[in-house]
């Protein structure tokens, strides 16, 4: 059953690359929101260059913002047309991010290889939220922080691939803040902290549902 769930994931999101970067919550669709999203990119993650590993990577919204600031970017995904069009993008941009097919639980990647990890309104599509915590903790330098850009969409409903998984996912339609928080000390992160992320600029139009920003250290 876990093959079947991780494959329909990799379907679903496959099909949305398409249109993927044309919704608000998920590319850059106007000057304003560029730059609330550079800078908050720009404080999470400073101006020193780092190892940054980024999970779920999509079509390279994080990735690219990362690496413009001069970060050394490794980007994953299960989804080949959402890494074709990241890769593209990079090109047209003349942008160097390491872009790889991985599962996002479990990346093949060496232990204690990146300073920064990220990730966006990744989490809750996991079958093993706790089981990928723990991974992602390996992969962190013994200074390392992991950045979780997350939300709590209460009543979301399961559409197309998700209908037939939702109740298999653990952490689906997300959680509140105090939640996540949790689950991460428990994967044995400290120093955990949360902020909200509801500013208009990021979003282009007010959040109907809580979003946050949670940050953690190795």
């Amino acid at each position: 059953m876990m093959d079947r769930i991780k494959e329909l994931v990799r379907q679903h999101w496959d099909w949305r690359a398409a249109d993927f970067d044309k919704e608000a919550s998920h590319g850059l669709l106007n000057d304003t929101q560029s730059r609330a999203w550079r800078e908050l990119i720009s404080r999470v993650a400073g101006i020193v260059p780092l190892d940054v590993l980024d999970l779920g990577c999509g079509t390279g919204f994080l990735s690219m913002q990362l690496a413009e600031l001069g970060h050394r970017v490794t980007g994953i995904d299960v989804a080949a047309a959402m890494l074709a069009m990241a890769r593209n993008k990079a090109a047209a941009r003349g942008l160097t991010v390491n872009f790889r097919y991985a599962d996002a639980e479990a990346p093949d990647l060496p232990a204690a290889s990146f300073d920064l990890i990220v990730e966006r309104h990744v989490l809750w599509t996991l079958p093993h939220p706790a089981a990928a915590l723990d991974s992602w903790r390996h992969l962190l330098r013994s200074d390392g922080r992991l950045v979780l850009i997350e939300g709590h969409w209460e009543g979301m409903k399961p559409r197309d691939e998700y209908a037939e998984i939702h109740d298999r996912l653990p952490l689906f339609g997300g959680r509140p803040e105090n939640e996540i928080a949790g689950l991460v000390s428990s994967c044995g992160f400290s120093a955990v902290t949360t902020e909200p992320l509801m500013e208009l600029e990021l979003w282009i139009e007010p959040p109907s549902h809580p979003r946050y920003l949670l940050i953690a250290h190795a």
